[in-house]
């Protein structure tokens, strides 16, 4: 179903077959071992298959459906993430579906048919006894261990809680606190270097090529280097590609056409892929950069290495009609953001173009009857000439111009001292008639909503500064003292900031449809509100684990990572759907509170250990990648990998001891007979 999708097979179809192998197989595991639970009971092999998927099969079909409102706010996410991430829930979503259709239909089919057979020697004879061996060590563990931490937590139930409520709270905290960063976007160690080198316009190309090959000879002097150090023969350079007099076009979701200016130059050092090199390229752009050292006369020097590339990592726009007071400000911004350590790049829109002189006529001229228009056509004429007449010299028109001679056309001194005639015919020095200002003119013009704008931008290195922690100290000091002190300034995110805040908006908003939609669809087959809330109380401990997880592996919360508790939220909620299914099948076959809870525990510990473990060690692979393709993907699996696996040690103790306080606050509002009988109509 791809093509009639629109989907190709590409590195984020891939990545989202990874993440959805160990999702895939849950509900065929629940079907399955409740079918082999069946049949320890002496059932044949079609009537166990019956029996057993159909016991499960309410509760599977809702688990898959809750997965797939999970997913689909992913589909919705805007920006130019939502186009690289919605890939991934079309594609698991379509799996799911199949995966039900499979579980549901032809498995039970599958084990249906067979036999029972002894297994003396052989391979399978030994794959059989290792089978054994661990259906032993989980029923023991079951039956030891489990039990007894099942029934300490309903016995202090509250203290459970307690302590539930704490460590969530205190994740929290850890992010919140800033112990652990966020990011908009992971830093993708990629396979090339590129130098953006910008000088003050109408600089000679000549001036420019020798800056260019000095950051040039520079970086070759720092691959040389690491050369060194490695195997004789062995580099860490591929080729290098150097412009001079323009820029190189770039790719990707932000690509840019290319420039052609006398002042601008590009150098690319493309590296050996970052498997076999060990190094990352971001070290190796960082010596790079501190060998060059300041530059006398550089406009900008940038250096980016990082593959994915959304905007810069600040990019601040300000706004107003005045272009003096956006100069002032940008000044200050500017100043302000080279303090900051880990801070590099810092550059602006504000393109000054070439030196100029501005003439504005004074008072007394016009007086004499002189006008801009006046002025401003005798001194073209004067310097650039006025046409007098045009000749034919064969099939080419000539024109003849009256101007100054070339002599009194070089100096400044010769503008200063021309004259000016006014409309009676006589003359007065250009001094006289007019105010000269030199300056520079603008070599491009940048509005938004009418008004002039210049943008700030800079790049952050992670390791030294987190993105976050500046905007967020720009945004409280800096900012609102500048549009205190220049009224009508206004100023807003621009680069990374607007794209994360893009995502994370409609990220947010389709999070709470998918919680709305969960809800909606658990109260169906439990004819409850009380239950789902129960049943969901596991999503938000999914995110101690998701947390955990990134601590564990050493990565920064990211875009990717928020994706990844989306998802997560209906992956979670499917342990807890089946456990609270068989407390209350339990209850109905007339098995007291506090039996039917802990029978129920102990008799889903099983599927409920299995589908998280084979969901885990699913996006294992994922995890412990080390291609550059995959860096920015990986976030997202620790999320839903870390999470499901700490959500199932809460599925399996914290979710019993909420039932149990919710048969507590049921007591407390005279619901117990009410709820009993509802239980025995087969409304739960």
């Amino acid at each position: 179903v791809m093509p009639w999708l629109g989907v190709s097979i590409n590195m984020i179809s891939l990545f989202a077959f990874i993440l959805a192998l160990g999702i895939l197989v849950d509900d065929a595991i629940v079907i399955g071992e409740n079918i082999f639970e069946h049949r320890q009971k002496g059932k044949p092999y079609v009537k166990a298959a019956i029996d057993g998927a159909m016991e499960v099969a309410i509760p599977v079909v809702f688990s898959i459906l809750t997965t797939i409102a999970a997913f689909l706010p992913l589909v919705f996410v805007s920006g130019m993430m939502g186009k690289f991430i919605k890939v991934i829930p079309i594609i698991v979503i379509t799996l799911l579906v199949m995966s039900l259709i499979e579980s549901l239909l032809i498995l039970p089919a599958h084990l249906s048919s067979g036999k029972q057979r002894k297994l003396n020697s052989g391979i399978l004879s030994q794959i059989e006894k290792l089978r054994q061996l661990f259906g032993r060590g989980m029923e023991w563990i079951i039956s030891g261990p489990y039990n007894t931490l099942l029934k300490l937590s309903l016995n202090y139930r509250y203290t459970s809680l307690a302590i539930g409520l704490i460590v969530l709270l205190l994740t929290v905290g850890i992010v919140k606190g800033g112990l652990i960063k966020f990011t908009f976007m992971p830093e993708v160690d990629g396979d090339k270097i590129k130098v953006a080198i910008q000088l003050a316009p109408g600089v000679p190309i000549e001036e420019t090529r020798r800056v260019a090959n000095f950051v040039l000879e520079k970086g070759l002097e720092t691959v040389a280097e690491y050369d060194a150090k490695r195997p004789l023969g062995d580099t860490i350079l591929r080729n290098v590609y150097s412009v001079v007099g323009g820029t190189i076009a770039e790719g990707g979701s932000v690509s840019r056409g290319t420039s052609a200016e006398t002042s601008l130059s590009n150098i690319v050092l493309f590296l050996t892929e970052s498997e076999q090199r060990n190094i990352p390229a971001t070290e190796i752009s960082a010596i790079w950069r501190e060998k060059i050292g300041d530059i006398p006369g550089i406009e900008s020097l940038t250096f980016a290495s990082n593959l994915m590339h959304l905007g810069a990592n600040i990019d601040i726009q300000l706004a107003h009609e005045d272009f003096t007071i956006l100069e002032k400000a940008t000044a200050r911004i500017r100043t302000a953001l080279e303090e900051y350590q880990g801070v590099s790049d810092i550059k602006d829109t504000y393109a000054r173009g070439k030196r100029e002189i501005k003439l504005k006529l004074k008072p007394a001229a016009r007086t004499l009857g002189i006008t801009e228009s006046d002025l401003g056509r005798q001194v073209r004429a004067a310097f650039y000439g006025s046409e007098s007449l045009r000749l034919q010299r064969g099939r080419n028109e000539i024109k003849v111009m009256v101007r100054y001679p070339d002599a009194d056309r070089r100096q400044l001194w010769n503008f200063e001292t021309m004259h000016i005639r006014t409309p009676g015919g006589k003359e007065i020095p250009l001094l006289q008639a007019a105010e000269v200002i030199e300056g520079y003119g603008f070599s491009e013009i940048n509005r938004t909503d009418r008004k002039r704008v210049i943008n700030i931008s800079a790049s952050v290195n992670a390791e030294k500064a987190n993105t976050q922690d500046i905007l967020v100290e720009l945004k409280k000091g800096l900012l609102p003292q500048l549009t205190s002190d220049y009224p009508g300034l206004s100023w807003d995110m621009e680069g990374e900031e607007k794209e994360r805040k893009d995502s994370l908006k409609s990220m947010l908003e389709g999070f709470k449809l998918a919680l709305v939609a969960i809800f909606i669809l658990l109260a169906i087959p439990f004819r409850s509100y009380s239950q789902p809330l129960l049943i969901m109380a596991a999503i938000p401990f999914g995110l101690v684990g998701a947390v955990l997880g990134h601590i564990i592996m050493g990565f920064n919360l990211s875009i990717l990572s928020m994706f990844g508790l989306v998802a997560l939220s209906g992956v979670v909620v499917n342990d807890s759907l089946l456990l609270i299914d068989k407390i209350n099948t339990n209850r109905r076959n007339g098995s007291s509170l506090r039996e039917a809870i802990i029978a129920a525990g102990t008799r889903r510990f099983r599927p409920i250990i299995l589908t998280s473990l084979t969901t885990f060690f699913g996006l294992m692979p994922m995890i412990m990648e080390t291609s550059v393709q995959a860096q920015f993907l990986v976030p997202m699996a620790i999320s839903l990998g870390f999470g499901i696996l700490f959500a199932t040690g809460i599925t399996l103790l914290l979710i019993p001891t909420f039932y149990l306080v919710l048969e507590d606050i049921r007591r407390l509002l005279g619901l117990k007979e009410e709820h009993a009988r509802q239980l025995h109509d087969g409304k739960y």
